[in-house]
């Protein structure tokens, strides 16, 4: 088959989408695929490009909004649907986090361009990229999620309907860029503002202690359910994407009925938001047993370090298998 993947774009999860499509374009080509690598931002990725993308590196923090917005002024996202790496490719591959890559805009133009793509479709993504609006889906079809405000909200309010501690962020990011972890007064309004920089929505969440599970789904199955243990008290940028600092257990130490509930309750998400694909769904279990599905990512990281992979491991399927099996979801 023809197969583009589109990587970079010009989110603040840029590093992280090199790296997922760098590999997604080498294990593809394994299989006999005929591919190409593509960034909205840049054009075509050259050979010599390639080389230098394939050591997988995202680097502790994500790019500068001063870099991002150098890249932004390139994007080819306007014409994309008439380059003819588009145009003649039996699928689209979405290796882009974040931004335009997730959020619904490139999924409504290959829609426009009936061009087949891997992942969600347009409204699908648009809901789960939105965390205040998949948390109230969530809601009403019995998922257990974390109470929150969006901001403005002044401290008061925050006590008096959170409490403390609360986890401030963007509502439509990944990767916890921009996140933060508020546990005295005085810091609530730097988090906002900090937040605030990477999007017009912020949502200011009550913190639920306990350990961070996820849930890869593929086509209408759920993955073998893994732990995460990061060295940071959250999962956060560094923890995500730096070798050595977080361990991560696939499958997670869970009795069979925990496991079962969870799974059931990551699919239930799955299809809250109308997702289709693969995804992977996101929660903390708390000391007392419940679990609390804290997001979905409808286009997940596949880095060497990333957890749908290592789900995917864990159940027998190797990446380059992980890669066509969603290309062949993508053409159902």
């Amino acid at each position: 088959m023809k197969i583009t993947v589109l990587m970079g774009g010009t989110s603040s999860e840029r590093n992280v989408s090199l790296a997922s499509g760098i590999r997604i374009v080498q294990a593809l080509r394994g299989r006999g695929h005929k591919v190409t690598a593509l960034d909205p931002a840049r054009g075509v990725i050259s050979a010599g490009e390639e080389r230098e993308l394939s050591t997988g590196s995202v680097g502790t923090e994500p790019p500068s909004l001063e870099a991002l917005s150098r890249f932004a002024e390139g994007t080819f996202l306007p014409n994309l649907t008439s380059m003819k790496e588009i145009k003649d490719a039996d699928v689209a591959f979405l290796a882009l986090h974040g931004g335009q890559g997730e959020d619904g805009t490139i999924q409504a133009l290959l829609d426009m361009a009936h061009v087949k793509y891997t992942g969600s479709g347009h409204l699908s993504c648009a809901l789960a990229m939105d965390k205040d609006l998949s948390k109230k889906l969530f809601r009403v079809e019995e998922v257990k999620t974390a109470d929150w405000l969006m901001a403005p909200a002044s401290i008061e309010q925050v006590e008096g309907m959170l409490g403390l501690p609360v986890v401030v962020k963007p509502s439509k990011e990944g990767s916890t860029v921009g996140l933060s972890l508020v546990k005295k007064r005085e810091d609530l309004i730097p988090a906002i503002q900090e937040a605030s920089k990477y999007d017009d929505e912020v949502m200011i969440e009550r913190f639920v202690p306990g350990r961070e599970l996820t849930v890869g789904i593929l086509g209408n199955i759920a993955l073998p359910v893994g732990e995460i243990i990061p060295k940071h008290e959250i999962y956060d940028y560094e923890c995500k994407y730096t070798a050595g600092m977080a361990v991560e257990e696939f499958p997670a130490k869970l009795s069979r009925e925990a496991t079962e509930k969870v799974q059931q309750q990551a699919l239930t998400a799955f299809k809250a938001l109308k997702l289709r694909g693969y995804a992977r769904i996101d929660f903390r279990l708390t000391g007392e047993g419940e679990f609390y599905c804290l997001e979905a990512n409808t286009l997940p990281g596949m880095t060497e370090l990333s957890l749908i992979p290592q789900g995917a491991a864990a159940m027998g399927i190797g990446f380059p298998e992980l890669c066509e099996r969603i290309v062949k979801l993508a053409l159902e």
